[in-house]
C-alpha cells in the first residue's frame, strides 16, 4: 500500500496513545518514525512499531518518561533515559546540550539507558539547525549481538551508528553523515525479508560464518550475523563507538556482564561545537561552500551526479513527500497486529487509510 506521511503519522500516534503515551509524546515519536521513512530509511520508520509494542508489553520501554540529569559539570551534561522513548529523552539531551554549547562553545552530552533513539541523523539535524557542528556515537544493547567482528563468525556487537552533522550555509544545505558501522542496518534486513528480497552481497553471514544474501538467516536459531562495512575499517569504528557510547555515558555495552532482557537500549555520546567560537562563521562558510562545490563539480562517471552526505535524504524527502510512502504487505500486517496488541482495533487502524 502507499500512504501519505500525514496518514502514517496519525496512525502511528494513535498506536502510541493506545499504548499509554500522552498526546505530545505520541506525536513526537510518530513524527520521528515517519521522518525516517521520508528520508528513505524505512529500516528506522513506522515498521519499528511492532518492536516498540512488544517492548511496551514487556515493560522494556516506559511511556511518558523524562530524562534525568545525573551530572551537570561545565560543558558536560549527562542524562539517563530510564528506558523512555528514545526520541523524547534524546531530544531533551539535545535541547540542553545546544543551550550549553551556545554558552561555552563546546558541549558534551551523554545519554544512557534510552529506548530506541531511531534515526541518529535526526539529532544531528537538531544541532545543525541551531548552527552547530555535532558528532554522535551510539551503541545498542539489551538484545543479542548482531554484527560479527572482522575475522569473526558470530555476532559480538550491534550496528553502532555514527553521525556527524555540519550546519547549512546560504549556498549549501547541511552536510549530514549518518551511517551504521555494519554493512547494512538490521532494519534493512527486516525490510528485505518482508518484501521477499535478497540483501546486498557481502552484508550477511549465516550461522556457520558463510556469506549469504538470505535475510531469513537473521531470524532463525542459531542466527546469522551482519558484517561490518569496509572489513577491518568499519569493524574498528564499531569497536570505538561501543566504548565511547558506554564507558563515558554510564550506559551498558553489549558485553555479557550486562543484562540482555530482549529490548533495545541505546546509549549516545554527542559532542557539539559552535563554529563561531573556532575559526569564525565566515571562514566556516567559505570552506564548506568552496569544498562542497569543488567536490560536486567532478564530472559524473555515470548518469548519477556526485552527492555529499545529506543529499540522498533530501532527494528521498522530495520524492516521498510528493508521491507517498510505500508500506509492503507484510509490514502493514505486522503494524495492524501491533495496533491490536496495543489496544487499537484493526477497524480503527484501517480507518486511517480508508
Amino acid at each position: 500500500m502507499r500512504a501519505t506521511a500525514e496518514t502514517l503519522r496519525r496512525l502511528t500516534s494513535a498506536m502510541l496513545r493506545a499504548g499509554g503515551s500522552g498526546q505530545e509524546e505520541a506525536e513526537l515519536v510518530a513524527d520521528h518514525l515517519v521522518q525516517a521513512n521520508l528520508a528513505g530509511h524505512d529500516s528506522h520508520g513506522v515498521g519499528m512499531m511492532p518492536t516498540y509494542v512488544r517492548n511496551l508489553k514487556a515493560g522494556l520501554v516506559v511511556p511518558n518518561t523524562r530524562a534525568k540529569v545525573v551530572k551537570d559539570d561545565g560543558p558536560i551534561i549527562m542524562m539517563d533515559g530510564g528506558r523512555g522513548y528514545g526520541r523524547c529523552v534524546g531530544g531533551e539531551l539535545m535541547t540542553a546540550a545546544i543551550a550549553r554549547c551556545r554558552q561555552t562553545g563546546v558541549a558534551v552530552g551523554t545519554l544512557a539507558n534510552a529506548h530506541h533513539v531511531g534515526r541518529v541523523g535526526a539529532y544531528g539535524e537538531l544541532a545543525a539547525g541551531a548552527g552547530l557542528v555535532s558528532l554522535h556515537f551510539v551503541n545498542v544493547s539489551d538484545h543479542r549481538a548482531l554484527v560479527a567482528p572482522f575475522r569473526g563468525s558470530d555476532g559480538r556487537f550491534s550496528t553502532n551508528p555514527i553521525c556527524i552533522a555540519l550546519p547549512a550555509t546560504e549556498r549549501q544545505p547541511a552536510v549530514l553523515l549518518d551511517m551504521a558501522t555494519s554493512e547494512i542496518a538490521l532494519g534493512k534486513v527486516r525490510v528485505a525479508r518482508n518484501e521477499g528480497k535478497l540483501v546486498a552481497e557481502g552484508a550477511l553471514i549465516d550461522a556457520a560464518g558463510r556469506p549469504t544474501r538470505d535475510p531469513n538467516v537473521m531470524y532463525g536459531e542459531p542466527s546469522g550475523s551482519l558484517r561490518p562495512f569496509g572489513e577491518h575499517k568499519g569493524y574498528a569504528l564499531a569497536v570505538v563507538t561501543e566504548i565511547l557510547a558506554t564507558a563515558l555515558t554510564g550506559g551498558p555495552s553489549i558485553q555479557p556482564d550486562n543484562a540482555r532482557l530482549g529490548g533495545i537500549v541505546n546509549n549516545m555520546l554527542c559532542v557539539l561545537l559552535d563554529p563561531v567560537r573556532f575559526a569564525g562563521l565566515e571562514w566556516f562558510r567559505r570552506e564548506l561552500d568552496g569544498f562542497v562545490s569543488y567536490v560536486k563539480a567532478s564530472p559524473p562517471a555515470t548518469t548519477a551526479p556526485v552527492l555529499v552526505p545529506g543529499d540522498p535524504e533530501r532527494q528521498a524527502r522530495a520524492q516521498r513527500g510528493r508521491d507517498g510512502i510505500d508500506v509492503d504487505a507484510t509490514t502493514w500486517e505486522e503494524m495492524l497486529a501491533a495496533g491490536e496488541a496495543a489496544g487499537l482495533s484493526r477497524a480503527q487502524a484501517e480507518a486511517f487509510v480508508a
